[in-house]
């Protein structure tokens, strides 16, 4: 009998944000899999630049970087809010349109300050989930959802920009969702989703 890989089911999540942990913690949840953030590998792996201009290079990138500096099989994803009268703006510089120091509550402001009086104001959420491998295999997994900029930041949930993204067809914004609701139709969770089935399905075989 040929003995498992050491690390099998052991995954980092190549990420510093705590939003992004905490919901594929919650979208991986029940699955035979050990997910650990950079901050609790020794050494802590760089964070990686995010400099490629389409969010699947900078997903691809970001996991292939962390996934050989740890020698873990590694989740990583580039995400973003796309507002089409500001051309796809904040877009693949989400986090960092406004300054790197900037708030989410910063940021949320000034992005509705450049929309004031502004009528069309269609916006989608899209993320690229990659999954890679030390030896450098890579898949990815992409969600989207649509739905506009709303007036004022509503709801205490979520993260970024959700508070001020209203969700097509429901009316409420992604903060105001609770976290299972959001998991089911935002753009993380909907790739998640089609992560989470890659996984179960017995990855990396």
């Amino acid at each position: 009998m040929t003995a498992e890989p050491p690390d099998r089911h052991r995954f980092l999540i190549g990420s510093a944000n705590p939003g992004k942990l905490r919901e594929y913690r919650e979208i991986l949840a029940g699955l035979d899999v050990e997910l650990v953030s950079p901050a609790e590998l020794d050494p802590v792996p760089p964070e990686p630049r995010e400099d490629a201009d389409t969010f699947a290079a900078n997903a691809t990138a970001k996991a292939r970087a962390y996934s050989l500096a740890s020698g873990l099989a590694t989740i990583a994803d580039d995400s973003g809010l796309e507002v089409y009268a500001l051309r796809g703006a904040p877009g693949i510089r989400s986090r960092r349109f406004f300054g790197e120091d900037a708030t989410a509550h910063e940021r949320n402001e000034r992005l509705l300050a450049m929309l004031e009086g502004v009528e069309d104001r269609s916006a989608r959420f899209v993320c690229v989930t990659a999954l890679a491998s030390p030896d450098g295999h890579v898949e990815l997994f992409e969600g989207e959802v649509h739905g506009e900029m709303a007036e004022a930041p509503r709801g205490e949930g979520g993260f970024g920009y959700d508070p001020i993204f209203v969700i097509a067809g429901d009316g409420r914004t992604m903060a105001e969702l609770s976290a299972e609701e959001k998991h089911r139709i935002s753009h993380r969770g909907l790739a998640g989703a089609k992560l989470r089935s890659r996984l179960a399905s017995g990855w990396p075989a």
